[in-house]
């Protein structure tokens, strides 16, 4: 009986110990895969993703601990020990709006500047950033705004109008203008918020009415002027070549006096000698042309003269022409 008593309960002990070696490794899989999960969950909170163009600020209890600029994982400490600040440094773009300001002649234009600017990979920079503008983008684009104002009304002053706004591009000056805005801004941008300035230019110059009709009228009154000095210089160019004209038909004219005077002189010449040699051959001839020549200057239709016949030149109307002889004498 005891026998058949003791026999049954030990099966029953053997029963339930088969079971705890059953359960047992199905206890201690679930085990590890929850420490497997609680690791990752671990791990994951530890990790911090670096995008392209965005820098990462560890902060430990808000105290900025360090700058990660590299793109890619980091670790840190899990939440609530340190916290991730993401800053965008991507390029941004920022007007000032129309604003009157004056010009060094005293007159006004309405100009508007822009300026591209960002956060520079630099972690000093990145720190006054999120210190100075908690890290709103909006907040520091306003504060640039400011900063273009104030320095575009003291830059204009320093050009005249005509520099700023002219038709001929030669004498243009936006350049040093835009120039002298960026050296102005520049560093104190990155001195007292973090930010750098890419690039900074004039988006738009236009003029009140006011300054237009002075512009107008100074504009009339060069271009007057300018019309007044070409008109002198052709005036003056035109009395050069007229004097010169001049001065070579003067030149010429004198030339042609000395050539007709030489050729009078030499046809006198050849005169007084054809008439030397007609004397010779013949004087009685001689005289008798030369009396006709003589009428022929003095007296003309509506002369009359009152002479006596026998004198000469009319003394040959009355004798006649010579005789000559046959030895070739005249008589």
């Amino acid at each position: 009986m005891t026998d058949a008593h003791a026999h049954p309960d030990s099966d029953h002990h053997d029963h339930h110990s088969h079971d705890r070696d059953e359960t047992m490794p199905f206890r201690w899989s679930r085990l590890v895969v929850a420490i497997v999960i609680v690791s990752i969950i671990l791990v994951a909170a530890c990790l911090v993703q670096v995008q392209s163009g965005a820098a990462t600020i560890i902060t430990r209890f808000g105290n900025p601990m360090r700058v990660l600029t590299d793109p890619g994982l980091a670790f840190r400490l899990p939440i609530p020990l340190e916290n991730t600040i993401n800053v965008d440094l991507r390029a941004r773009s920022t007007s000032s709006g129309l604003q009157d300001v004056g010009t060094k002649d005293g007159l006004r234009i309405i100009a508007q500047a822009y300026a591209i600017w960002q956060v520079p990979q630099d972690p000093d920079a990145i720190k006054r950033f999120v210190r100075s503008v908690q890290n709103q983008p909006d907040l520091a684009a306003a504060q640039i705004r400011t900063f273009l104002g104030s320095s575009l009304e003291t830059a204009a002053s320093n050009f005249d109008l005509s520099s700023l706004i002219n038709p001929d591009p030669d004498k243009l000056r936006i350049n040093a203008l835009e120039a002298q805005l960026k050296a102005q801004i520049t560093q104190q941008l990155l001195d007292t918020y973090g930010l750098q300035v890419v690039d900074i230019g004039i988006e738009r110059l236009t003029l009140p009415a006011v300054t237009l009709n002075a512009t107008v009228d100074r504009m009339r009154a060069e271009r007057e002027t300018i019309a007044t000095e070409r008109a002198a210089v052709g005036k003056r160019k035109a009395a050069e070549i007229r004097s010169a004209a001049e001065r070579d038909a003067r030149v010429l004219q004198a030339d042609a006096t000395v050539k007709a005077a030489d050729i009078e002189a030499r046809s006198r010449v050849e005169a007084a000698q054809i008439y030397g040699a007609a004397y010779k051959s013949a004087p009685e001839l001689y005289e008798l042309l030369r009396s006709l020549d003589t009428l022929g200057t003095i007296v003309n239709s509506n002369t009359r003269l009152v002479l006596r016949t026998d004198a000469a030149p009319f003394r040959a109307l009355v004798d006649g022409p010579p005789k000559v002889s046959s030895t070739g004498e005249a008589h």
